[in-house]
């Protein structure tokens, strides 16, 4: 057996995904495009009525079936909810851990509830769920985790922001944890996009008004660029020429320079849209 299989060649026919924060942005592509793959999935969200909503266009456009699991990953009770469907019942395929904010205030305005949820559904959410999900993959020795991450977490490129903290976070994690997976025959993979046009900024409170459209990349094309680095079992995933040139800036210019050109210019690099 090859130590980095398809996640959906375990000899099933109808591969299972989880999919959180999965009614908008990325996540939502994630959904209909593993449902157009063939794909089954679990969707999970905090709105049910949208969850319900989007799971009905799912299965009469692709003929899937489609579980919603209404949950809030920033509280304990919604985490045991997922954690507890990951490890009962149906075996999973394909982990997505989409679910996840942005605070728009410096840490020194925010308040500490606030840094508190970031990192409980960021940071604690994405190690909760790959924990819960792993055994039963490494066992079948088949199955992948993908964790949306981003460009962000290679640098801290705004003064006060601890959202590219929680992203490098997650970049680490899977790479670690993908390498301890792989002998297994399981993917862990982080995917880090840079800004991609959905919902995420405007929910966040993020004003985009004034970047230039070059800088946007399409949720699908990420997810095509995600999904094709992840058969071909790399541990990170940055789509799109121009952010891998960003990744390579930002983990080779001092850092001195690095922090005096973000504070004269201002730029966020990859807040990736959810």
């Amino acid at each position: 057996m090859p130590a980095t299989p398809d996640p959906v060649a375990s000899g099933r026919t109808d591969p299972l995904a989880v999919v959180t924060g999965a009614t908008a942005g990325i996540g939502a592509a994630f959904a209909r495009r593993l449902a157009r793959d063939g794909y089954d999935l679990v969707l999970v969200a905090r709105d049910a009525t949208r969850l319900d909503g989007f799971a009905t266009e799912l299965t009469e456009r692709h003929g899937r079936s489609v579980e919603t699991l209404p949950a809030d990953l920033s509280t304990e009770d919604g985490c045991v909810a997922v954690e507890r469907r990951l490890t009962e019942g149906r075996p999973v395929d394909l982990l997505v851990n989409n679910a996840g904010i942005a605070l728009t205030r410096s840490f020194l305005r925010t308040m500490v509830e606030d840094e508190a949820r970031l990192l409980r559904l960021n940071v604690s959410a994405v190690m909760r769920l790959t924990h819960a999900v792993l055994p039963t993959m490494t066992e079948r020795r088949a199955g992948a985790v993908i964790n949306v991450s981003s460009v962000a977490g290679f640098g801290a490129l705004e003064a006060g922001s601890t959202y590219s903290a929680t992203k490098a976070w997650v970049t680490n994690f899977s790479e670690s944890v993908g390498q301890a997976a792989r002998p297994y025959g399981v993917r862990v993979m982080a995917l880090c996009p840079g800004f991609t046009r959905t919902e995420f900024h405007q929910r966040a409170g993020i004003n985009t008004s004034s970047m230039p459209g070059w800088i946007w990349l399409d949720a699908d094309a990420v997810i095509d660029d995600g999904l094709r680095d992840l058969r071909k079992g790399r541990l990170v995933s940055v789509p799109d020429w121009k952010y891998k040139l960003a990744v390579v800036a930002l983990r080779h210019t001092p850092q001195r320079l690095l922090h005096r050109l973000t504070r004269s210019t201002k730029v966020l690099v990859g807040r990736g849209g959810r």
